[in-house]
């Protein structure tokens, strides 16, 4: 049985993701409200870190507190328009070790074409939030964890910005054990590839390489 994907209602994050639609959103705003998106995200996908009791000595008195338990993340960005999202992840999870995934999508097929991977040399150990702006066929997405489980990771999260039910079902079928996090389900895809009404190419606006 799939994992229900988080999809996210909060008022912070849907005014966030309005601005990010605008075509008049410059490069540099574009980039900070990925940024932001992300942190809230990020927020959500580690609301089920385990925590131990320590004991801390305050201004006042000794008491007992929680930590977060020895858990070990990492980040593993989708190039290129991934990048824009780690920031925003390590700037909650400071810790956080990050990898590469480099995949592009061949304009005529729609299907992911590799050419990198470097993932930290203690990824067993560590549970993995894959991050991706766009979910829209689901191709990059599965063909991405596929080559992260080849690191026996302890476990894998998908996070996005905006998906398209027809990506958002490809990845759940395809990895029925992933959970997925996203800022907004939108309509559909195009005959394009591309998610309507969505925000345009990610990796273009965050880059402003068009």
């Amino acid at each position: 049985m799939s994992e229900k994907p988080f999809i996210a209602d909060h008022p912070l994050i849907q005014h966030k993701v309005t601005l990010l639609r605008d075509k008049n959103t410059g490069s540099k705003e574009f980039r900070e409200l990925i940024q932001e998106i992300t942190e809230l995200l990020c927020y959500e996908a580690t609301r089920d870190l385990p925590t131990c009791e320590v004991e801390v000595e305050t201004p006042i008195a000794i008491t007992h507190s929680r930590v977060i338990a020895g858990r070990k993340l990492a980040f593993v960005p989708i190039l290129r328009a991934g990048i824009g999202m780690v920031d925003g992840a390590i700037e909650l999870v400071p810790a956080a070790k990050v990898g590469h995934i480099g995949l592009f999508r061949d304009p005529e097929t729609l299907k992911p074409v590799e050419y990198y991977c470097k993932m930290p040399g203690d990824i067993h150990e560590r549970d993995v939030i894959v991050l991706d702006p766009m979910l829209a066929t689901g191709g990059s997405a599965i063909d991405a964890i596929n080559q992260i489980r080849e690191f026996h990771p302890k476990s894998i999260k998908f996070m996005c910005i905006i998906a398209a039910p027809e990506g958002l079902n490809a990845l759940q079928q395809a990895h029925p054990d992933v959970q997925i996090y996203c800022a907004s389900l939108d309509e559909r895809l195009n005959e394009h590839g591309y998610i309507v009404p969505g925000l345009g190419d990610a990796g273009d606006r965050i880059f402003g390489t068009k």
